[in-house]
């Protein structure tokens, strides 16, 4: 379904690699996504090449900046239909990930391409400020992933009481990323972060995206987060 050539330069591009396993995981999620996407909402994306390209490629972006290893543990927040979490673990299936969303039928496509990808992770149905309030998940994690799910400064709330100190959140955001880091400052500062990389890039389509790297060098106080509708109406 999918222009395995168009995957393997954009992968190249961002530094990593992908084996042949991979590439049959990629197409085989590519062709679900489409299928599934005619009953569940996942995306307004179907067309076999923009999928590579803004959603495969875009969701590996994090590679060009960090390391990632076997046995590390991720936790993808409002992962959708899997992004970036998925595309992550299909090229470093040693990864210990577990994928957050509080829509059911969405975890349920991600759970369908793991099943007939092979690969082992984790789902947990439930909203993320409850369930990192959870000793099993607070501060446990070695990243923290988000992808186009709420402005930073609201993201960083949701985000950071997961990851340890150490450990990495990253946020994938459109072209407006520099503002939202701006207008984040105090929440990177409070939640116990600070920002280790911030930068640009352009899509191989032209689109520009950004990506936020903050680092967590201190514990998130025990306060937060906060509920939802305060951290969503009065974002730190």
């Amino acid at each position: 379904m999918i222009n395995s050539d168009l995957l393997k330069t954009g992968v190249n591009e961002i530094g990593a690699e992908l084996d042949s396993y991979a590439i049959d995981r990629f197409d085989s999620y590519a062709e679900r996504l489409v299928r599934w996407n005619e009953h569940v909402n996942l995306t307004a994306i179907t067309d076999p090449d923009e999928i590579v390209i803004k959603h495969f490629v875009d969701s590996l972006y994090p590679l060009r900046y960090v390391q990632m290893k076997a046995g590390q543990k991720l936790i993808d927040i409002g992962t959708g239909a899997g992004f970036p979490a998925l595309p992550l673990l299909i090229v470093n299936p040693g990864l210990e990930v577990n994928f957050v969303d509080s829509v059911g039928k969405k975890l349920g496509f991600v759970k369908d391409v793991l099943r007939n990808s092979g690969l082992v992770a984790t789902i947990t149905h439930c909203r993320a400020e409850e369930i990192s309030k959870n000793d099993e998940h607070r501060e446990q994690y070695d990243y923290a992933t988000a992808r186009a799910v709420a402005p930073l400064n609201v993201l960083c709330e949701y985000g950071l009481p997961f990851v340890k100190v150490g450990g990495l959140f990253i946020a994938l955001k459109g072209s407006s990323g520099e503002e939202e880091l701006h207008n984040a400052k105090d929440a990177i500062k409070t939640l116990g972060g600070e920002l280790a990389k911030f930068d640009e890039y352009t899509l191989p389509n032209g689109d520009k995206r950004s990506i936020v790297i903050i680092r967590k060098i201190s514990q998130t106080p025990t306060k937060y987060p906060r509920k939802s509708k305060k951290i969503d109406t009065k974002p730190l």
